[in-house]
């Protein structure tokens, strides 16, 4: 298996073929010919916002608490998914897996965000540490193989990036009085 990402095309009839292969490509947004990690960022802040407003009513606690979980739960699918699609394709991490993004992003999340811009927040230092990579993301992302690595420095990323969030947000706060 090939050590780096790959330009090998993959076209959307192999992904409706697969169950595996469309979950990893985050329901085709992986097939994005520029920046499909950004683009396959956009599921994880759907599918986080729709977290968010389906467990509301039971307060801020039962929000966190599902979006810990589903993170947790996905997280471990996305091991499967991300290395079994890796494995099909020949390549560790292909570029056009997303399904860690998604994962990643969703962490982040649990910062309770309640305006668009926060969410833009969200979205843009999330893809900051994903692409920059800052240790030790990119030490296990060189280092750990197969769908753990492939998972694990997304969700690294996006631990960091709740923890910028969560201090962007305190400096406004700050600011604003």
């Amino acid at each position: 298996m090939s050590a780096g990402k790959s330009s090998r095309r993959v076209s959307a009839g192999e992904l409706g073929a697969s169950p595996v292969m469309w979950l990893a490509f985050g329901g085709g947004t992986g097939l994005a010919p520029r920046a499909p990690g950004t683009v396959g960022t956009l599921p994880g802040i759907l599918l986080g916002w729709l977290l968010m407003t389906l467990a509301a009513p039971l307060g801020d606690a039962a929000v966190i608490a599902l979006l810990l979980a589903a993170t947790a739960v996905l997280f471990l699918v996305g091991v499967y998914l991300c290395g079994e699609a890796s494995r099909r394709l020949g390549v560790h991490d292909h570029g056009g897996i997303v399904f860690d993004e998604i994962v990643g992003v969703l962490l982040v999340f649990v910062v309770l965000p309640e305006t668009w811009w926060q969410l833009l927040l969200i979205f843009a230092w999330f893809r900051v540490f994903d692409v920059i990579k800052p240790w030790p993301i990119g030490w296990l992302d060189r280092r750990v193989h197969g769908g753990l690595g492939i998972m694990l420095d997304d969700l690294l990323a996006g631990v960091y990036a709740l923890v910028a969030v969560w201090l962007t947000l305190r400096g406004i706060g700050a600011l604003a009085g």
